[in-house]
């Protein structure tokens, strides 16, 4: 399938698309299993960070796809003249993905979150969408791997062959890993879904879908984690839309 256009915000290049084609492009990709492909999920946390550190910037520009997971992204893209895309938010992704592959020779592999987390998704999934072919589950360290334990992890997805790894850790650090392990694993497709583990597991309650749709959600977010989450709002929140404006005025390119 082709790739959809993307769509520049400060220097991020951001994969116009709606859920559903992000839904079919991810399923062909881990049949066809291309070369080093992961799956970005883009909001206004992640372009900040990318302002920040070129080689996330990097990672998200050289994605498979880099998906409006925010609503502040899809706004601009509508603004872009993309009139069809919509949010593609990594929990949602991961259900439409799991309803479309269950009772198919398509494998899903969960790696990251907390101990047990990957495995209490796994349950849920299989509970949720019978058929669905769970591979395996890894809760790494809260650190970079040695080179010992990349290479058992190596050796691992090389027997299991998972057609989807799902990546549950923050960003940029799943991004990170992403752009160093795709090329390394013989895994179909590498998705950084992030907090997706804790929302769908039930470790963690989700936004109601009203402030998802009304761009709200950092707000529920904030509400229920202020210790973690403060630092990240109240200072990217900000710095996104002055820079918008700068690049809107003229002041400055990105």
């Amino acid at each position: 399938m082709a790739l959809p256009e993307r769509y520049p915000v400060l220097g991020v290049r951001v994969s116009a698309l709606s859920l559903a084609q992000a839904r079919d492009l991810v399923i062909s990709a881990a049949r066809e299993r291309p070369p080093a492909a992961y799956v970005c999920f883009c909001d206004v946390n992640s372009v900040s960070c990318a302002r920040r550190d070129h080689a996330h910037l990097a990672t998200l520009n050289n994605s498979y796809l880099t998906t409006p997971d925010g609503m502040p992204l899809v706004w601009l893209g509508r603004r872009a003249g993309h009139r069809a895309i919509t949010r593609v938010y990594g929990p949602d992704l991961l259900l439409e993905v799991c309803a479309a592959t269950a009772g198919t020779e398509l494998t899903h592999f969960l790696y990251g979150a907390a101990p047990g987390t990957a495995d209490a998704l796994a349950q849920k999934l299989s509970a949720r969408f019978p058929g669905l072919r769970i591979a395996g589950t890894h809760t790494p360290p809260f650190r970079e791997l040695t080179p010992d334990e990349a290479s058992a992890l190596e050796t691992k997805i090389r027997a299991l062959r998972p057609s989807f790894f799902w990546v549950g850790l923050s960003t940029p650090k799943q991004e990170k890993f992403m752009a160093a392990f795709a090329p390394r694993l013989d895994a179909g497709v590498m998705l950084g879904i992030g907090a997706a583990f804790d929302f769908l597991s039930g470790r963690v309650s989700q936004a109601p879908r009203w402030m998802q749709r009304s761009g709200l959600e950092w707000l529920f977010r904030l509400c229920t984690e202020p210790r973690r989450l403060a630092s990240r709002y109240f200072k990217n929140n900000p710095l996104f839309l002055l820079r918008l404006l700068a690049e809107k005025t003229g002041l400055r390119k990105y």
